[in-house]
């Protein structure tokens, strides 16, 4: 089992998601809140690396701040084994510190996408469950009801403790905590669908209590406000309030 690296050690953050219409808008919005205290990095996605690559989007970024880049590829990991170690060489070469992973191809999907990400130095961020109503069996959907804990058992035995959780499921915040802790050491989780897609940082927070760190990870709350910034400090104040 390898350990993962740790530039997500505080205890709590924001992680602003970099899903926007432009290069410029993307720039903008880490300019404006790459130095709120609170601010513990940035996830970026499909969108904005598409745009202008992976690479020169990092590169930007660099220019500006030193805080660690999740990378989400909307999402990595479902997808044959034998692809794990070329995605994850290809964003270590791009200088990413983590990945969104949501290996839902089973469990060699988990093991191959989860140990190459730790192999390349890249902390696994490991999720199977987006915040919408008819993604699980039980609502609808495709996905079995507990596949975000199978996927975090098999993650967890490779070496895996950062977890991504909806954060409008507050039962499910509480068991995957109440797991967690048991499970790996110091686990973190990032919290996500905060704002439009019900979740809301006040109860997610509250639900996550007990787990040594905790981000939440907001797009458009943060993205699609005049003043970013502001909108940080707002959140990062009611993270604050919750612990």
């Amino acid at each position: 089992m390898t350990s993962p690296p740790q530039p997500f050690s505080d205890p709590l953050g924001l992680v602003p998601a970099l899903d926007v219409d432009s290069f410029d808008d993307l720039l903008r919005v880490v300019e404006k809140t790459c130095e709120v205290p609170g601010v513990a990095g940035y996830k970026l996605g499909l969108t904005g690396s598409l745009r202008v690559g992976l690479a020169r989007a990092v590169k930007a970024i660099r220019r500006l701040t030193d805080l660690p880049i999740l990378y989400d590829h909307q999402k990595a990991g479902p997808d044959m084994p034998d692809m794990a170690s070329k995605f994850a060489a290809i964003c270590r070469e791009a200088g990413i510190e983590g990945l969104i992973l949501f290996p839902v191809a089973g469990p060699q999907a988990v093991r191959a996408f989860v140990g190459e990400t730790l192999k390349n130095g890249i902390i696994p961020a490991v999720g199977g469950h987006i915040p919408v109503s008819d993604y699980c069996i039980s609502g609808g959907g495709f996905m079995a009801d507990d596949v975000l804990h199978r996927i975090a058992t098999v993650a967890a035995e490779v070496g895996a403790r950062h977890f991504v959780l909806p954060a409008n499921n507050i039962e499910g915040i509480r068991r995957h905590v109440a797991w967690s802790l048991k499970a790996v050491k110091a686990p973190t989780v990032f919290l996500t669908g905060i704002g439009p897609l019900g979740g809301t940082v006040e109860q997610a927070f509250a639900a996550a209590k007990g787990c040594p760190a905790r981000f939440a990870i907001v797009g458009r709350g943060v993205c699609a406000n005049a003043s970013p910034g502001d909108a940080a400090r707002r959140l990062i104040d009611a993270m604050k309030a919750a612990a």
